[in-house]
C-alpha cells in the first residue's frame, strides 16, 4: 500500500456555515490521503460534519479554504462522474426505471449507453447479487436490494474513489452488515479507494485505517 498512488488528498480544509449573524466553524483544517485500494472510516458525532466534509471530497460544495486533489490534481466537478462514485443512505434511484437501467445512469451522465454499457450494467448486478431483478423497479425491491443496485451504479464507471456516506443508514443490522461486506470485497476486488462515512463502530473497524472527527479536525 505504501507505494500506491494517492487518490485522494485533503490539505487543511476549512469549512464555516452563518447561523444568523453568527459563524459556525464545523472544519477546522482536515488533512487527509487515501490511496489507490485503501479504506478509510469517518466517524463523528451528529452534526460534526461529516457529510459536509465528503461533499468537500467529492466537489458537491467548496472549501473556504484548503485544497482537495483526484489522483495530483485539483478536483473538477466535470470530471466527477469518471472519478468516483458515490453511496448515500437515501438510496436515490429513479422510481420510473428499473433496476438495470438505473445502474445505466451512471454511464448517461458521460454520454455512454451503448451495448457494451448495458453488459457493464448487468455485469455489475451480477456481483452484487441482483442478476434476476434486473427488470424490477425500486418499488419492488427490498431496502437492501435498492441498496445493492445504488452500490452497483456507484462502481458502474470504474471510478478510482467511492465516497459512501451512512449507506447502512436506513438498513437493518443483518442487511447493512451484508452490504458493508459488499462494499468492502468489490473495492478490494477492484482497486478502488473507499472513504466510509458511519456511526456503526463495528463496520468503521473493517476497514484499513479508522478515523474521528471531533470538533472539526480528523484524528
Amino acid at each position: 500500500m505504501s507505494n500506491a498512488a494517492v487518490i485522494l488528498s485533503a490539505q487543511g480544509l476549512r469549512k464555516d456555515y452563518l447561523s444568523g449573524d453568527r459563524r459556525i466553524a464545523v472544519l477546522r483544517g482536515v488533512d487527509l490521503e487515501v490511496k489507490a485500494g485503501e479504506s478509510v472510516s469517518i466517524r463523528g458525532e451528529s452534526g460534526s460534519g461529516k457529510s459536509t466534509l465528503l461533499h468537500l471530497f467529492s466537489g458537491l460544495d467548496a472549501p473556504d479554504a484548503g485544497v482537495v486533489t483526484w489522483a495530483g490534481t485539483p478536483a473538477q466537478p466535470e470530471r466527477r462522474a469518471l472519478f468516483l462514485g458515490m453511496v448515500f443512505q437515501s438510496f436515490y434511484l429513479i422510481p420510473e426505471l428499473d433496476a438495470l437501467q438505473n445502474v445505466l445512469m451512471a454511464g448517461r451522465m458521460l454520454g455512454r449507453v451503448g451495448e457494451p454499457e448495458r453488459a457493464r450494467a448487468a455485469s455489475m448486478l451480477a456481483k452484487v447479487g441482483l442478476a434476476e431483478r434486473a427488470e424490477h423497479l425500486p418499488s419492488q425491491l427490498s431496502g437492501g436490494e435498492r441498496q445493492r443496485v445504488a452500490v452497483a451504479r456507484a462502481l458502474m464507471n470504474r471510478p478510482q474513489l467511492l465516497l459512501a456516506d451512512e449507506p447502512t443508514g436506513n438498513l437493518d443490522e443483518q442487511t447493512g452488515d451484508a452490504v458493508i461486506e459488499l462494499l468492502l470485497d468489490l473495492c478490494r476486488e477492484t482497486q478502488t479507494a473507499l472513504v466510509l462515512v458511519t456511526h456503526n463502530a463495528a463496520h468503521a473497524a473493517k476497514t484499513g485505517r479508522q478515523l474521528f472527527l471531533h470538533e472539526g479536525v480528523l484524528r
